[in-house]
């Protein structure tokens, strides 16, 4: 469940805002850029289970968890506190439910995930110099200084400066006629001093250019304060707003900041306020609430300037309201009303509103209409073999981001002679997609392009010439894209679909049939994983590795059908896919059957833990980064963060048949007596996505019913959240972490002898 961690071999791609990434807030997802009244009421479950956790918590301070620690080598063994849970009729056994600590302050719970942690670390230590080895390795790749390709935006320029051995990112801007050097607007090295966890979530810059508002979060459960600087007295003043989303717009007076904030308990992001600059944060007024627990709230700036756009998002439906952005204190006004399976985005420009919408087709078009309560009108239809999945506004040009066979395509069309241009691409698979393009007026566009041999590069392309410029290219130190194929393949699934397959290795190591293999996996949300340059992938590829990134039904690889195909009653696809994938790439001699791995983060995480149950004598070694394993449990309880938001991509088990689908494949209620491949499972303390009690519950019944003697590894980051370590160096411990553990198994003789077949 949701969002992206962003330490994975491939980085889950965001757009800059949930009105165009309405998954941005899932249980699966990873970070996204960007009144007061009752908390949500918890059903009964809720209560039920709650009840029985206080229970539960006070027989916990009188008993002492079994850790079976003869030796540090020795596993922890959990005890079985046994917990009932009924519903429809089915009763489940929870052993471990105990592990459960919304508060995160249980002596007991908190010593066994420091015991976990001891054991994986005991086990891994032979690895120790090569997990330094491989940190070095991926250290020494990245430039110790760096910086961002400039952008200009309301006359500066703007620029992300990263110094020698920082970890964290400096922002910068100067004025476009070069009257003054670079000024620093933020810098994350000073703001994250005395934080154990630091992440920016967004700033934004008054009209006026007075002023900035930033969102951070100092403990990594995504739950953002805003702080303000006024530029002429260069110094943050102390008034902090708490608890918020990290969604920040300012109207255009420079003087009303509108934020989103957080249900304490499930953190949805349901209010939406405005603060007054100057004020105490008690005078704040909130504007719009929304009541239903399916739908996420978040703000934008229209490309005309002219509104604050409020998205109301749901997995299959949407609403936008509309904030006069020059007259702030006015009241929001419906766009058009949410209707069941129907989604919409807006934008607005030139006294004209446009519309990404699947309201009259499951696939989306573009649409236009010069006033809320006139019927739309179609600019672009919606295409049998395409998907529209973006579009930017120029004063000369319509720009539209689209999907075919699993790849994206940019289009450029001339608002007057209706004359169209295409980018070209050349790699077999790649990812692309449209770049930060704040200001209209111009025949410039910028767009992102990487593949898995061709590093992370922002390109400028002329819509008047078609002349393409290179702005920048991830510097990767060592690298030579000539030593390095890649491929894009499709497999046949056992129901006849073809599944693409996007492949990269090192040349001069391939030898059919003979070289460890790491396929990877998502498949949800409808986020498209489209092949992306790691450099930290390199010390894999360089060891003889095969990477095989396999595009399952429920992510977005070939459009919203593909996602429709995926999930809820479709959710099984996923995991035969992932499956079928597997076999067939081993019968191609792409990889040793021995020699085969798998890695899977956060809803990846679920398809890992599902994958192991159905098919666990395929693998070797798994990877399963803060993986949503315990389904049906936390799909059951919508006192859980981000539950209610989940429905409409999982199901509510409070319909029977949902609750039995669900239990099918949920990964932690299917564990069976057979052996399992060796896993690593990582999660963070503070994970606000998936609570970390449930990999750490999975961990423990697997150890309790797996046969044979692999290896099941828990390591929990006692300071983080679902992103995992968020400096630039920091991450690459994580990485290097994972990377050892595959290699340590792929050489166990040496590693680990008394696992050896």
């Amino acid at each position: 469940m949701a969002v992206l961690r962003l330490n994975y071999p491939l980085i889950l791609r965001y757009r800059n805002n949930l009105s165009k990434n309405k998954a941005t807030e899932g249980k699966g997802m990873s970070q996204h850029k960007t009144v007061l009244s009752p908390k949500p009421k918890a059903g009964a479950l809720t209560k039920k289970m709650m009840l029985g956790f206080l229970l539960g918590s006070s027989l916990l301070s009188n008993s002492v968890t079994s850790f079976a620690m003869e030796e540090n080598r020795m596993p922890p063994i959990a005890k079985k506190q046994p917990y009932e849970m009924t519903f429809h009729g089915d009763t489940r056994i929870d052993n471990y439910y105990w592990l459960r600590d919304d508060k995160r302050q249980n002596n007991e719970v908190i010593n066994y995930l420091k015991a976990e942690n001891n054991y994986t670390n005991e086990m891994l230590k032979p690895g120790q110099e090569l997990r330094e080895t491989l940190y070095n390795e991926m250290a020494g790749r990245m430039n110790k200084e760096d910086q961002s390709a400039p952008y200009t935006y309301n006359g500066y320029i703007y620029r992300t400066v990263y110094e020698t051995g920082k970890d964290f990112p400096i922002y910068q801007r100067k004025p476009v006629d070069n009257s003054t050097d670079w000024q620093v607007l933020v810098d994350g090295n000073e703001r994250a001093k005395g934080h154990t966890f630091y992440q920016i979530g967004g700033f934004t810059v008054t009209r006026d250019n007075k002023r900035i508002a930033i969102a951070e979060d100092t403990q990594g459960r995504r739950n953002f304060h805003i702080s303000f600087k006024d530029f002429a007295a260069n110094e943050w003043n102390n008034n902090i707003i708490e608890n918020t989303s990290g969604n920040i717009v300012w109207a255009n007076d420079g003087n009303t900041l509108f934020y989103v904030r957080r249900d304490p308990q499930t953190l949805l992001p349901y209010q939406l306020f405005s603060h007054q600059y100057g004020t105490k944060t008690n005078q704040d007024k909130m504007v719009y609430q929304e009541n239903d627990e399916r739908f996420y709230l978040s703000i934008s700036k229209s490309t005309s300037l002219d509104y604050i756009l409020i998205s109301i998002t749901s997995y299959s439906s949407s609403e936008y309201r509309l904030l006069d952005a020059n007259n702030p204190q006015s009241e929001p006004q419906i766009f058009s009303a949410r209707q069941e399976g129907r989604e919409y985005y807006l934008d607005h420009f030139r006294d004209q509103f446009y519309i990404r919408s699947n309201y009259e087709h499951p696939l989306f078009g573009l649409y236009q209409t010069d006033a809320i309560n006139k019927p739309w009108k179609t600019l672009i239809a919606p295409q049998e073999n395409s998907d529209l999945e973006d579009f930017a506004l120029f004063n000369h040009w319509l720009v539209l981001q689209e999907r075919s066979k699993g790849l994206a395509s940019i289009r450029q069309i001339d608002w007057q002679t209706k004359q169209e241009k295409q980018v070209k691409f050349d790699d077999p698979a790649y990812m692309a997609s449209l770049g930060y393009n704040p200001e209209p007026n111009t025949d410039l566009l910028r767009y992102s392009y990487s593949s898995l041999t061709t590093p992370s590069t922002v390109f400028q392309w002329n819509m008047q010439t078609g002349e393409r410029d290179l702005l920048k290219q991830q510097e990767v130190k060592g690298f030579n894209q000539e030593n390095y194929e890649s491929q894009r393949i499709w497999i046949k699934a056992r129901d006849g679909i073809e599944v693409p397959v996007s492949l990269v290795y090192r040349k001069s190591l391939f030898k059919k049939g003979q070289n460890p293999i790491l396929i990877y996996g998502y498949g949800a949300y409808g986020v498209s994983m489209d092949p992306y340059f790691s450099s930290p992938l390199l010390s894999l590829l360089d060891r003889g590795f095969v990477y095989a990134l396999v595009h399952v039904r429920g992510g977005g690889d070939l459009g919203q059908n593909w996602y429709l195909q995926g999930k809820l009653e479709n959710k099984m696809n996923s995991f035969h896919d992932f499956i079928d994938a597997t076999k067939a790439l081993i019968a191609d001699e792409y990889g040793d059957s021995q020699r085969v791995y798998a890695e899977g983060g956060s809803a990846g995480g679920l398809l890992m833990g599902a994958v192991v149950n159905q098919a666990p004598e395929l693998y070797r070694g798994v990877i399963a980064k803060v993986p949503f394993v315990d389904a049906l449990t936390t799909m059951l309880d919508p006192s859980i963060p981000l539950t209610t938001g989940e429905y409409d991509e999982w199901g509510n088990p409070d319909n029977k048949d949902i609750y039995y689908r669900i239990k099918s494949y949920s990964p932690y209620d299917n564990i069976k007596h057979q052996r399992y491949p060796h896993l690593l499972v990582t999660t963070g303390l503070h994970d606000s996505q998936v609570q970390y009690w449930e990999p750490a519950k999975w961990v423990a019944k697997l150890r309790e019913m797996k046969q044979g003697n692999s290896l099941v590894l828990l390591e929990t980051n006692m300071d983080t959240g679902h992103g995992g370590k968020p400096g630039r160096f920091s991450r690459l411990n994580d990485i290097a972490l994972d990377y050892s553990f595959l290699l340590m198994l792929d050489d166990d003789k040496n590693y680990f002898p008394h696992l050896s077949d």
